[in-house]
């Protein structure tokens, strides 16, 4: 019998961190859903997934541990479409077993992928869904698509998908010549952490609004505000409610995933991002949401800028390029790992992610209702995206208290929004 070529693939950088920090609290998975006007049928989404596999070999990988990092291992397991019959979010990797690291699945009119985080991020993933729908739509409608097949979407090369651009566009070579000690370090900062209850099992609340994307657009063009910046400090405005006089004495600060194929060439569909913070200061009893927009709209302006996440990013790859690191053995580096994640947590209030603006062919729209994009959470955070005019923004938490929740969704009402809310509890 012939064997198999097993290929293996080193993790990328932004990558490293997961399979260090996950636990049974946040396994470090997260949620990407089409909702079609229709209900799915399993046998043709399976061989829509089976065809999509092909241009996404990525997928086809098992985590592995070595002596000193991390790899992908290619693997012939095939992943098999089932009914949702999990908790949002469930556990995916488990470090004693060879299972692929994300699962598709359906629930009505729902297509579901969830992922574990060391292999793509929002970005790479919904490629992968766009790709899997574009198949299963051509395929259920055959007749509607006789004459024409609209045109697939992200269709770049297999080597582009595989490319890890972290080493393509940062080298860490400079910050070797300027030597590591002389980086900057920034003081770290107490964040205002929020608390509650936790769900039984470890399961996540998904609270889930849709609206008007033109409806928010108007609004926060009102505070000569994007989407995104609107978005967040609504967020931030509502955690502020909700918390004690003691409590304001520390910044409510949020983390804001950065997809940096926005500033560098890059078609890869693995993880490519970093992060920045944004928040806002109480310095005074009644704080107007005007106050918290001009604080958030000064975080992005600073985190934002190309030569500062370059720089962040170059330090980054000059650690993992350490000759002293690259011998630590891997416990060693994930204990290290989990010891700094410590850390940063304490700086961190919530989380904000926008995938941004959904696009599938116009042929489709008849067949699709809106995407959504939710994550596993240690901490009350928010995922957000859209398709056409619908905006649709999930609340995840690890807490029953829903108070958060309630002011942000209300925030938007009393403002004329229309919001259509629907939870998994």
């Amino acid at each position: 019998m012939k064997s198999r070529k097993v290929e293996w693939t080193r993790l990328d950088n932004a990558s490293k961190i997961f399979p260090a920090t996950y636990d049974d609290k946040d396994p470090k998975v997260f949620r990407v859903t089409c909702e079609l006007t229709e209900d799915v049928h399993p046998k043709v989404l399976q061989r829509a997934l089976d065809i999509t596999m092909e241009s996404f070999t990525l997928y086809k990988a098992v985590l592995r541990r070595g002596v000193f990092w991390y790899y992908l291992e290619s693997s012939d397991i095939r992943p098999i479409v089932e009914m949702e019959s999990k908790p949002v979010c469930a556990p995916i990797y488990f470090k004693d077993r060879k299972d692929l690291l994300f699962r598709v699945f359906y629930y009505h009119n729902r297509i579901n992928m969830e992922i574990f985080h060391a292999l793509s991020d929002g970005t790479g993933a919904l490629w992968f869904m766009q790709n899997m729908v574009h198949h299963y739509l051509v395929m259920k409608h055959k007749k509607a698509f006789a004459c024409k097949i609209p045109e697939l979407q992200n269709n770049v090369s297999l080597s582009e998908k595989m490319n890890d651009s972290f080493i393509r566009h940062f080298t860490g070579d400079h910050v070797f010549q300027d030597n590591l000690k002389n980086i900057k370090k920034i003081k770290s900062i107490k964040a205002y952490q929020i608390r509650g209850a936790r769900l039984e099992e470890n399961r996540t609340l998904l609270i889930e609004g849709s609206m008007s994307v033109k409806a928010v657009l108007e609004e926060a063009h009102k505070y000569k505000s994007t989407l995104t910046i609107f978005i967040a400090s609504v967020f931030i405005y509502a955690i502020y409610k909700g918390m004690t006089a003691r409590g304001k004495k520390y910044p409510v600060t949020l983390t804001v995933p950065v997809n940096l194929r926005q500033f560098f060439e890059s078609e890869t569909a693995r993880n490519f991002f970093t992060t920045i913070n944004v928040g806002s200061i109480f310095t005074k009893e009644n704080v107007e949401i005007e106050e918290i927009i001009a604080a958030v709209k000064e975080g992005f302006k600073e985190g934002m800028k190309k030569e500062q996440l370059a720089k962040q990013l170059n330090q980054y790859i000059a650690l993992e390029k350490n000759l002293v690191a690259k011998v630590i053995p891997l416990p060693l580096k994930d204990y290290a790992l989990r010891i700094a994640d410590k850390v940063i947590d304490r700086e961190i209030t919530g989380a904000i992610s926008n995938i941004g603006r959904i696009t599938m062919p116009l042929e489709f729209d008849h067949y699709i209702k809106q995407f959504s994009f939710c994550t596993s959470a240690r901490r009350p955070q928010i995922t957000m995206c859209s398709y056409g005019d619908r905006l649709v923004i999930s609340f995840t938490s690890p807490f029953k208290e829903t108070e958060i929740q309630k002011t942000f969704f209300q925030f938007l009402s009393k403002r004329g929004i229309e919001v259509e809310i629907s939870s998994n509890v």
